[in-house]
């Protein structure tokens, strides 16, 4: 069969407006593979991209960093690879390999990443053009749509929880129930941690439990604090939520030593008290994705306990409608976009 001279991409063309155009196939250059997607996420973070674009700019960048796809062609220098293998890439898709960050072995903090759908197109498109050294390996088992959001809210969840010092037994509250905190909450209960939820609305208390909570805080009628101190303290509170204050008033429910582990941005300031910093040695710390590497263990976790994400897909043509949705928070709970509607799994 002949392959198509062209393929769609739903390009940011202007301050939070997506348009779909017709690009010609590009060849991978060293170092890089063609991928044929099946499914992108669409992330908060995709804002940075569409919410700055400037209309008419020849530097408009195609949006997203959750891909599942196939490799369809290898480009000079790359080994390890094949092609039709099934791959994703995530948001840190390469590193410079020279800076600081990079000589020490921390590669998530690279001061000149290859980021997906900003430095770079990403996968908001049929096609989209990965460096090799940030291919992630996909199992077969997993449906393009459920895994895409893996790629970047498991990873930073499941990254973020594995290595916060929590042991199985220990209480760790899940802050926030949306496209984050509903997969924190999976992976916490998984890991053997006494889980507990924490959002706004009596609501939340059904799916909390259902995902995996032990137990549900309601945020708008308890005293968040107070709730995890009955419970002995939180070791580790996931902050998956972007509210300054709300973040804040776990800080005095952490036990001894325990963690506020920041993953969400939030556009407040968190505001602590010293005293519950010096008096227990609480701390609060920030957490940014993971390598390939990492990635690749989430999915292999996520398909060994039975993780998924709650999402609803869209396919390409609608990017404008499933991006709005995401940015007006209705997502119920991940949107995720889908190039071959026919061979994508169900909404979940």
């Amino acid at each position: 069969m002949t392959q198509p001279a062209t393929y769609r991409a739903a390009l940011a063309t202007g301050p939070g407006k997506l348009e779909i155009v017709e690009r010609r196939v590009p060849q991978p250059h060293y170092g890089q593979v063609r991928i044929r997607v099946e499914a992108c996420g669409v992330c908060h973070s995709d804002s940075a991209t569409v919410e700055k674009a400037k209309a008419g700019s020849a530097a408009a960048r195609v949006p997203g960093h959750e891909v599942v796809g196939r490799i369809e062609a290898l480009g000079e220098g790359v080994q390890g690879w094949s092609l039709g293998q099934r791959v994703g890439v995530g948001f840190l898709a390469g590193e410079d390999g020279s800076c600081p960050s990079c000589r020490n072995g921390d590669h998530v903090n690279c001061e000149n990443p290859v980021i997906t759908g900003m430095t770079v197109d990403g996968g908001y498109a049929e096609i989209m053009l990965a460096e090799a050294r940030g291919l992630v390996r996909v199992p077969e088992e997993l449906d393009a749509a459920q895994a895409a959001p893996l790629l970047c809210a498991g990873l930073t969840t499941f990254n973020a929880l594995r290595n916060a010092g929590a042991r199985p037994g220990d209480v760790v509250a899940i802050h926030g129930l949306g496209g984050l905190g509903h997969l924190a909450v999976q992976f916490a209960n998984n890991m053997g941690f006494h889980t507990v939820a924490i959002a706004r609305g009596a609501d939340k208390a059904s799916l909390a439990r259902e995902l995996g909570a032990h137990r549900y805080i309601d945020a708008k009628t308890e005293n968040v604090a107070e709730v995890l101190r009955s419970l002995g303290g939180a070791k580790v509170v996931l902050a998956t939520a972007p509210t300054g204050p709300g973040m804040s008033e776990t800080v005095p429910g952490l036990s001894p030593r325990g963690k506020l582990v920041v993953v969400a941005i939030a556009s407040e300031p968190i505001t602590v008290n010293a005293i519950d910093l010096v008096f227990g040695g609480r701390a609060v710390v920030g957490a940014l994705t993971g390598t390939v590497a990492d990635n690749e263990q989430t999915l292999a976790f996520a398909q060994l306990r039975n993780i998924r994400p709650l999402i609803e897909t869209f396919p390409l043509d609608q990017a404008q409608a499933a991006y709005d949705h995401m940015m007006r928070g209705n997502a119920r709970f991940r949107a995720v976009l889908v190039m071959n509607p026919q061979h994508s799994g169900a909404n979940a």
